[in-house]
């Protein structure tokens, strides 16, 4: 279907002046997508922590038992349903549930799982999940239920995946993700920037990504959220110019994939942010946290997309948020938006979709 670039063009793109680096990601993102729209989702933790997996940037590993995050259960599904209503009302147009399972398992949990999938699909939100590692016939109930996308982030390149995670390999996540393209679900996949990667680290993520056939219909770039307790507390921050470079490069190898800008958009400027948009990014997660860690207040994103003069994909800003003019006095108001968040995730790692 389409022939990834090989490493040393996806470098030698990252390596444009700045200037012609995002020309050239402007130019590929006009030709597929409104450059004022934004997707919003919202990503709930519905099972945290106690992970038998030990990814090193995750409070929820049970590997990291000084992260001091409290483990949750199974949340009910009614509970999750008030959540994504509130998701919903706050505008996001998907609503993503993560649980801290290294797979999923047949059974009553999973059967509550695809119970809760059936509900939140019945609100009329895209629906996607990330469970862990899942087999076939679990990858079709799931998208019997309702379902429409899997997340199962890549996380970094394949040489250095075994610096964050030692517990499963890289080919167990591409196995998983040929699993759930073949039952017919959507694939979100994605990496982490800032784990101690190099710039190298980054150029074979983006071309694992871009080679996947087909390319991914999602792809969360998240900066790492250093949490103390996890051996990645004091890992430097990314370089915002070497991020924006990121985003823009996954334009160009990804033309009609979302990219969405995950965690670690807190730690991020107004400016760094309109940057991204400009970069190519088109999705954000809304919600007060994105399963365990810190995200910007819907209002906060809702003022930033005003004064932007952008709105959410598909729809208006929701009812309830007030439409404040922009500083200058100028009323922003935008276009329209199915499905935001204002609702708490609950608690996970912090990269999703």
């Amino acid at each position: 279907m389409h022939n990834a670039p090989d490493l040393t063009s996806i470098r030698a793109l990252y390596d444009l002046p700045f200037p012609e680096l995002m020309f050239r990601a402007q130019t590929v993102h006009r030709q597929h997508h409104d450059p004022a729209a934004v997707q919003l989702c919202t990503l709930q933790s519905i099972k945290t922590g106690r992970c038998q997996e030990d990814c090193k940037y995750c409070p929820q590993s049970a590997h990291h038992p000084d992260a001091a995050l409290q483990p949750e259960p199974l949340m009910a599904t009614a509970e999750v349903l008030k959540a994504a209503r509130t998701a919903k009302a706050g505008g996001a147009s998907r609503f993503c549930m993560g649980a801290a399972w290294r797979e999923v398992k047949d059974g009553a949990q999973f059967d509550s799982v695809l119970n809760t999938v059936s509900g939140v699909a019945g609100l009329g939100l895209e629906v996607c999940c990330t469970l862990g590692m899942l087999q076939e016939h679990q990858a079709k109930r799931l998208k019997q239920a309702g379902c429409t996308v899997y997340n199962h982030n890549l996380d970094t390149s394949r040489e250095f995946y075994p610096e964050i995670i030692t517990t499963r390999t890289y080919d167990d996540r591409l196995e998983t993700l040929a699993t759930v393209r073949r039952a017919g679900l959507q694939v979100c996949s994605g990496g982490i920037l800032g784990l101690g990667e190099a710039l190298e680290d980054r150029i074979k993520l983006l071309h694992e990504l871009a080679s996947l056939d087909p390319q991914p219909d999602s792809v969360p770039i998240n900066a790492l959220v250093p949490v103390e307790g996890t051996p990645m507390a004091n890992n430097d921050p990314v370089d915002p110019i070497e991020f924006v470079r990121v985003i823009a490069v996954a334009r160009i190898l990804m033309p009609r994939t979302m990219v969405r800008l995950s965690a670690g958009r807190t730690a991020m400027s107004a400016e760094l942010q309109a940057m991204c948009f400009m970069a190519g990014a088109n999705s954000i997660f809304l919600g007060e946290k994105l399963l365990t860690t810190p995200n910007p207040g819907r209002h906060e994103d809702f003022t930033l997309l005003r004064r932007l003069g952008m709105h959410p994909l598909g729809g208006e800003f929701p009812a309830d948020d007030d439409g404040a003019a922009a500083p200058d006095g100028t009323w922003a108001r935008a276009c329209t938006s199915k499905g935001c968040d204002d609702d708490h995730v609950g608690d996970g790692h912090h990269h999703h979709h």
